[in-house]
């Protein structure tokens, strides 16, 4: 809350709390010394007494004039000051008057109390410098200068009456006839604005209209300053000082002026956008201020005028320009930016469904306006204005709006969940078809640009992670209204959906960890996860093999470059799938995972960052572990089907691209999930073997040392030993003895470290064994390999005879587990 106490210079405040950092005015970051400040003082005071002003006497001034915070001017100066004003035999040249207003405005300000005589004597030069003398000296800062100072010296309270109507009588005047002087770019608004609102703080009542008429409807004049955002924030603050003020001194009067022609009482004069931050800043100070001396009546009827004219005007933008804002009319955006602003900034506000609509357009188009960047950028090969088009995005991140879209949100959130069911449903589509326009639209600008401009990339990603926060903060309201609320099943079912599908689409923008995201994923998880149309719904919503590998919607040229590989927007929203599919895989039927799911995660098991091929093959034991119905013959039929290309395009990559984890958990899964006996389990063995034999002969073509190898093949091919030792416990009766016969072909080709090194590891994992039924079956095969590597290793051992040997022992080591298996059941 602005307090008058705390704000000598009005016009600083307000640039610093509107994010204007840049100003004619402004302080000097480098201030003069007391001993500058003092000679410069002496020189001023040797003009007058010349009665000559030369060019070091201006140096003078601006001395003074770079220590402005420090500086105080005491009546003695500013009766120089007046002195050298008024003196018909000094000739000032026209650069001065500025400054020397400013010295006035600077001693006003500062002062204790000063001087009412002196005050006089000032109002008496100024009204002969506004009058007379003003059309040879007129410039937009000396025109600046003077409405602040004669605000400043209305706002004195020990000022009599007579010459605070001077004051403000020529303020006026100034404000009505000289208001081109402002200039389009407004360089001097916030001193105008200053002054302004001390004439609207000064405890007399006249011309109050009249100044508020000048503040409400100069920006619509022709000749007059353009309204911006840091305008209207610097309304919103004005007229929250200004009101604070006048509750100080008990002005109760102007309060409910400023409501009746202000709020209440619609003026053609009065521009839009001005009124809008005028009506936030009365509701800033009935929120934040106890408003002592007002009634609850009163401070009722004050809310419900500035909450109902800017409903009125959020009303006319969506019947007008409806939601979207499509003919992007400058005038329709700078209202929409001062709505959703003035809502964050004033404090609580009554939800209503155009308010609800204002924001939800002024997120999606001029907070985060990623659509109207992508096909800027898009354009770009054409125009070749690539540079043109980056420092609007570096502009827009440096925006006092986009800095505040956290607070929009949180208004805009608090907004959907009082409205009614209808409007609730139009925001919530609005949102879901931006996510989708988002996705499409930075896959392209992100092949494009990358490499080429990063900067620009970077940039616009940055604002797309605040969009991204933005809907996962929607998406949560949602949630917690609609899961917590009487809505219908289907209803949760529905928006759950739409909530995973969006998420995927943001998926690429998720850089931090962020609890309100895992909140809103487990509870539409845990919705889906109850309904298989809910299932389907979501599975199918991902995109086509066809899409993924072909660049689906993208420009001729961009197909050309395309490889799905290296679109990180597309391997994104697809990790997403593939990490929140296996929740809810259960209820996913076969025709759906045959023609959606499979494609899909084959293509991803060739992806060449780990963790995405790890995510494809997480998804494989998903599903090899699902459906437990024992009459699910269908889904076992596809199980077996799958895993014959799953295991040649899992040993194709290997062990170049296929993650060993991955691989290792997905023929776990399946030789533990698939019927005793299947032929897909003797097909992923045989495959092991056939690869391991592969690597293995490679690697030792040449007799070198697995111990002495641990790096690249050497280092696959004793993982995939490793796993097939590890089989030897997973698989079932009927495949063991063509794991032990295969297994066995493969070791005893070892060297003889390697091999001593794998009989250790079967001698270890048969001693630990519990199983009855295998144990017997698994010593006797160990010994026999045993003897078959040291007669591998002999010279009269050849390599025909020790097949022979190998194959007679598995028919042996069959018998015997036959053996074994009618023992156990007796």
């Amino acid at each position: 809350m602005a307090k008058q106490a705390i704000t000598l210079f009005l016009e600083e405040w307000l640039r610093n709390i509107s994010g204007c950092s840049s100003n004619v005015n402004s302080t000097n970051s480098s201030s003069s010394s007391a001993r500058a400040i003092i000679q410069a003082w002496a020189e001023l005071r040797d003009s007058l007494q010349n009665q000559s002003f030369q060019p070091h006497h201006l140096q003078s001034l601006k001395t003074l004039l770079n220590s402005q915070t420090s500086l105080h001017v005491a009546d003695p100066q500013a009766k120089i000051v007046l002195s050298i004003l008024s003196s018909p035999h000094i000739s000032l040249p026209n650069e001065s008057y500025p400054l020397f207003l400013r010295l006035l405005y600077i001693w006003v300000r500062k002062s204790f109390k000063p001087s009412n005589d002196l005050i006089d004597s000032a109002v008496e030069v100024l009204s002969h410098l506004f009058n007379a003398q003003f059309d040879s000296r007129k410039s937009p800062l000396l025109f600046s200068e003077g409405v602040l100072l004669l605000g400043a010296f209305a706002f004195v309270p020990s000022l009599s009456e007579g010459s605070k109507t001077v004051c403000l009588d020529m303020l006026c005047r100034l404000l009505e006839e000289e208001y081109r002087l402002i200039g389009s770019p407004g360089e001097h608004i916030s001193d105008v604005l200053a002054g302004i609102g001390y004439a609207l703080s000064s405890s007399v009542n006249v011309h109050y209209v009249r100044i508020l008429d000048s503040l409400l409807g100069i920006w619509g004049k022709e000749g007059g300053p353009c309204g911006s955002i840091t305008h209207g924030l610097m309304i919103l603050h004005l007229i929250e000082w200004v009101l604070s003020s006048l509750i100080n001194i008990r002005c109760f009067e102007k309060i409910n002026v400023f409501a009746h022609e202000a709020l209440e009482t619609s003026k053609a004069n009065y521009v839009p956008f001005a009124i809008v931050m005028a009506a936030a800043g009365l509701l800033r100070v009935v929120n934040r201020t106890k408003m002592n001396g007002l009634g609850f009546d009163t401070v009722s009827k004050l809310r419900g005028s500035a909450e109902d004219r800017i409903e009125s005007f959020a009303r006319d933008i969506i019947s007008r320009n409806g939601v979207t804002n499509a003919d992007n009319d400058p005038t329709c955006s700078l209202l929409l930016q001062c709505i959703s602003l003035a809502l964050a900034r004033s404090g609580l506000v009554s939800s209503c469904a155009p308010l609800l609509m204002c924001l939800a357009s002024a997120l999606l188009n001029e907070i985060f306006p990623l659509r109207h960047l992508y096909a800027k950028v898009l354009d770009f090969p054409h125009r070749n204005s690539a540079r043109l088009g980056h420092d609007e995005v570096k502009k827009h991140l440096e925006s006092v709006l986009f800095k505040e879209a956290g607070a929009i949100t949180s208004v805009f959130c608090n907004q959907y969940v009082s409205v009614d069911v209808e409007s609730k449903g139009v925001v919530e589509n609005l949102i879901w078809d931006y996510c989708q326009d988002i996705y499409l639209g930075h896959r392209q600008v992100a092949l494009m640009l990358r490499g080429k401009e990063n900067e620009l990339l970077g940039d616009t990603e940055k604002i797309a992670e605040s969009a991204f926060l933005m809907v996962v903060l929607f998406a949560l309201a949602i949630t917690k209204h609609k899961f917590n609320s009487k809505s219908t099943q289907e209803t949760q079912w529905d928006v759950s959906v739409h909530i995973l599908v969006s998420f995927s689409c943001l998926e690429y923008f998720r850089r931090i960890r962020l609890p309100e995201y895992m909140d809103t994923i487990r509870g539409v998880v845990a919705s889906v996860q109850g309904n298989e149309s809910a299932c389907v719904s979501f599975v199918e919503s991902m995109p086509s093999y066809m899409d993924m590998t072909n660049g689906t919607n993208f420009s001729l040229s961009q197909k050309l470059e395309y490889v799905w590989s290296n679109d990180g927007v597309q391997t994104a929203r697809i990790l997403f799938y593939l990490r929140v599919i296996p929740t809810c895989i259960e209820h996913v039927p076969c025709l759906t995972l045959r023609k959606v799911v499979a494609p899909t995660m084959f293509l991803y098991m060739g992806h060449p960052n780990g963790k995405v091929a790890r995510a494809s093959h997480s998804m494989f034991v998903a599903f090899m572990s699902s459906g437990k119905d024992l009459d699910q013959d269908e889904r076992v039929s596809l199980k077996e089907q799958l895993v014959f290309y799953y295991m040649q395009r899992s040993l194709l990559g290997y062990p170049a691209i296929t993650p060993f984890e991955g691989m290792a958990s997905g023929v776990a899964a399946l030789v533990r999930h698939l019927p005793a006996g299947s032929p897909a389990i003797f097909y992923c063995i045989h495959s092991l073997v056939e690869k391991g034999s592969r690597l293995c002969g490679e690697i030792f073509a040449q007799e070198a040392d697995l111990l002495r190898n641990r790096q690249g093949d050497s280092d696959a091919c004793k993982k995939i030993l490793e796993l097939l030792l590890r089989l030897i416990s997973l698989v079932d009766i009927q495949v063991l003895p063509n794991l032990m016969r295969l297994l066995a072909q493969l070791i005893v080709r070892l060297p003889k470290d390697s091999q001593n090194m794998v009989l250790n590891e079967l001698y270890s994992q048969v001693a630990e064994s519990d199983d009855v039924t295998r144990k017997p079956t698994l010593v006797s095969w160990l010994q026999s390999l045993s003897y078959l590597c040291a007669q591998a290793t002999s010279e009269s051992s050849t390599p025909k005879g020790v097949q022979k040997e190998v194959n007679m022992t598995s028919a042996h080591s069959t018998g015997s587990l036959s053996l074994t298996r009618l023992n156990a059941r007796l």
